[in-house]
């Protein structure tokens, strides 16, 4: 018996990283980084960081990634922390995505725990010296 209608097929794991990456770059998230954690952690493949310009923006970016997840097909992301809009993280099983302000990402530093570099405290730095 024939099924009518066509099922989305899920992403691969790299579709989804580009699709994120894509969404916050036309979004203007700053500072964005991507780090492979295939090798380094069973949680998931891929974690992107990146920093908003307020609250606001951060909470409408973790919006606004969990309705393009949804849209493509992929189930739903969860995503926690909109409500404050300080730190939000979203999780599409394959990629997990940390949204910050600027103050919060500094603070935390999530990037060192992964031996990755914060871009925003290198210019923070360079501006210092």
């Amino acid at each position: 018996m024939a099924t009518i209608g066509t099922a989305k097929q899920s992403l691969t794991s790299s579709e989804m990283l580009s699709l994120i990456q894509s969404t916050l770059a036309d979004d203007k998230a700053e500072d964005l980084v991507t780090i492979d954690l295939i090798d380094k952690t069973s949680i998931a493949d891929h974690m992107i960081i990146a920093t908003g310009s307020s609250s606001r923006r951060v909470a409408a970016m973790a919006e606004h990634l969990v309705e393009v997840i949804k849209n493509a097909g992929q189930g739903r992301a969860l995503a926690e922390g909109k409500e404050q809009g300080d730190w939000v993280l979203v999780d599409t099983g394959d990629v997990i995505v940390h949204l910050f302000r600027s103050e919060v990402r500094a603070f935390y530093n999530i990037e060192e725990m992964w031996g990755v570099e914060n871009p925003a405290l290198k210019q923070q730095a360079a501006r210092l010296y």
